[in-house]
């Protein structure tokens, strides 16, 4: 029986993180599926440090990275590179992952080649066109153009249906980040920070384009009020290498003994992080999804999500990027440890561990020849 011949492109940590044991779960099975696996690049750095920890060496890498790429020419460039992927590649079937332009841009791309698409993570939604931007409306573009959705959740799934796509090309899977987190977790050690062991940690992330100025500036603020009121805590903070994060926190928040400040970290040593960590505050999707899973509340310095999931159950909270919001809710999970067990305790609804085997498995029954 021949192969099916599956092209996996993604070009950002994020994605790369998501999609790496999904190329893992068909490179286990070469009777069945000859994995192909093209990078945009769209990321350098970070994206190379996922491959390297996954094992995954891309059939392509179309190295587009440019400095201070624009939105236009990112998707222009993955427009079009991509139709020489597909011109050798030649896939029966082309998968991008989530909300980013590579995979918005590599969907259209291969429907203009008339390649069945697959979407993994379909469906999410906050309905809002500019929250998160370009996020948004990236997802929404890749699912109208593909044939299979692989939907994380039930949420996400009446997403899709409300969309008007057909109940029969919609699969619930569970989010393949669990599969990675559980993969890397357990093996993975924490960065060599000097912690003071006996101060609980904040871990945060901030990065999202519509953090960017003044929202940025209020979460800075934000926790330097939280380290000067509260000297039991330590936050640490690997910050995003784009100069629209970089300028504000190492201006704000530089030099204090508490605040430790560091590259972004690979997914392992990451991952150990989280674990580590009392209390995560980010503004991440994927970090979203991981936390809950180490029993880790998370707030979210976001006023959407497309993740409702994990607020609903009670793991996520949105507190937006108003300071005294923000110190607030920190504060009380700091300082009421019946709110802190309600969070830490509450079911993750992302997954089991198993999404990427669901997503082989549904492949090879609907296009094996």
């Amino acid at each position: 029986m021949p192969k099916i011949r599956v092209l996996t492109v993604f070009g950002t940590r994020p994605e790369a993180i998501k999609m790496a044991p999904l190329v893992k779960e068909l490179e286990k099975n070469p009777d069945k599926f000859e994995s192909i696996v093209c990078v945009t690049a769209q990321h350098r750095q970070m994206l190379d440090q996922v491959l390297s920890l996954f094992s995954v060496k891309p059939d392509y890498d179309l190295d587009i990275m440019k400095e201070n790429q624009n939105l236009w020419s990112l998707t222009a460039d993955v427009l079009l590179k991509m139709k020489e992927v597909f011109e050798s590649a030649n896939p029966d079937i082309v998968l991008v992952h989530g909300d980013t332009t590579t995979s918005m841009a590599a969907a259209l791309s291969a429907f203009y080649a008339k390649i069945p698409v697959g979407h993994v993570e379909a469906g999410l939604r906050t309905f809002d066109k500019y929250y998160p931007f370009p996020e948004e409306i990236n997802r929404v573009f890749a699912d109208a153009v593909c044939t299979y959705h692989f939907a994380p959740t039930d949420t996400s799934c009446e997403n899709l249906k409300k969309s008007s796509i057909p109940q029969e090309h919609i699969y619930k899977t569970g989010n393949t980040v669990i599969d990675a987190l559980l993969y890397t977790v357990g093996q993975a050690k924490a960065p060599e920070i000097d912690l003071d062991e006996n101060l609980k940690t904040i871990l945060m992330t901030s990065h999202r384009r519509e953090n960017f100025g003044k929202p940025i500036r209020n979460i800075c603020k934000a926790v330097l009020e939280l380290v000067d009121r509260n000297p039991d805590i330590q936050v640490v903070y690997p910050v995003h290498l784009n100069p629209n994060v970089q300028k504000p926190v190492y201006e704000l928040l530089g030099g204090h003994e508490r605040i430790h400040l560091t590259a972004p970290m690979e997914y392992a040593p990451f991952s150990a992080m989280m674990k580590k960590a009392y209390i995560i505050m980010t503004d991440s999707g994927g970090v979203q999804e991981e936390a809950p899973s180490l029993g880790k509340p998370v707030l979210v310095l976001r006023t959407t999500t497309e993740r409702p999931e994990a607020v609903e159950y009670g793991t996520v909270k949105l507190v937006g990027t108003d300071k005294d919001k923000i110190v607030t809710e920190v504060e009380k999970l700091l300082r009421n440890s019946d709110e802190y067990k309600k969070m830490s305790e509450a079911i993750n609804p992302y997954g089991d561990g198993l999404a990427s085997k669901r997503i082989a498995d549904i492949l090879y029954e609907n296009l094996k020849k």
